[in-house]
This record gives structure tokens, C-alpha cells and sequence, in this order.
């Protein structure tokens, strides 16, 4: 397999691709990868490539209009301290679209993107053993 393909590939359809890439490498810390802006520029963290696709993008306008709109999607990631992003992120002004929450699996948080894309920022259960 090439690095491409051991990439995970998400599009999220995004108002402003720059403010987009600004907001997942500057608090997300995210890497900047190929960029087509104002129609589209990827972000890179581990093996995810978010792809964000402006208006005039084709992934954009592939998108049925009924579809258009974000959804309850979202990405994921793994945080190893929680508490401590949250805190970064306050920092930075960066606004939270919902409450800490507990479960047995961890605890979570959603921020949006520029454009309402959620992010669920996870921070695991200690495991036994």
C-alpha cells in the first residue's frame, strides 16, 4: 500500500477553505497539505486527510442540494488530556458547540469549524490491564 491509501479521507464542504485550514493547523494541529484555494486545501493529522472543499470546488458541487447543508457527522480525535485542550482552546476564543460529557467509553467535546463542521475532541477511558 502507498501512504495515500493508508490515509483516511474525509471531505467537509466548508464557506471559506482558508479559514478552514487556518482553524484545523492552528488549533486543531493539523499539517497543511496540497492547497488549491480558494476552492480546496487539505489538512493532514495522522492518517487523516480532511479535504475541504470550498464552493466552487467539485466536490462542493457534486453535492445534491438536499444534502448541502453539515450534518450530525463528524470527525474524531483522540486527545490524550482533555482538560487541557479545552483550556488551549478557550484560550485561543475558540467556541464550543456542546457541554463536557462523560460515558464509560471517555469524555467528550464538540467545536465547530468555520463553516459548523462538528469536531469531537475524545479523550479515552483509563483501561485495565
Amino acid at each position: 500500500m502507498t501512504e495515500a491509501q493508508e490515509q483516511v479521507g474525509v471531505r467537509y464542504i466548508v464557506d471559506d477553505v482558508q479559514a478552514a485550514v487556518d482553524f484545523y493547523t492552528g488549533r486543531l494541529g493539523f499539517a497543511p497539505g496540497f492547497t488549491a484555494a480558494p476552492a480546496f486545501a487539505e489538512v493532514v493529522r495522522g492518517p487523516l486527510r480532511l479535504l475541504l472543499s470550498g464552493p466552487a470546488s467539485s466536490g462542493a458541487r457534486a453535492t445534491p442540494a438536499d444534502a448541502a447543508v453539515p450534518g450530525r457527522n463528524r470527525v474524531h480525535l483522540i486527545v490524550a488530556d482533555l482538560d487541557a485542550e479545552v483550556a488551549r482552546l478557550t484560550a485561543a476564543g475558540t467556541a464550543f458547540r456542546s457541554d463536557l460529557v462523560s460515558g464509560p467509553g471517555g469524555r467528550q467535546i464538540l467545536v465547530a469549524d468555520p463553516a459548523g463542521n462538528l469536531v469531537e475532541l475524545f479523550e479515552p477511558a483509563p483501561r485495565d490491564g
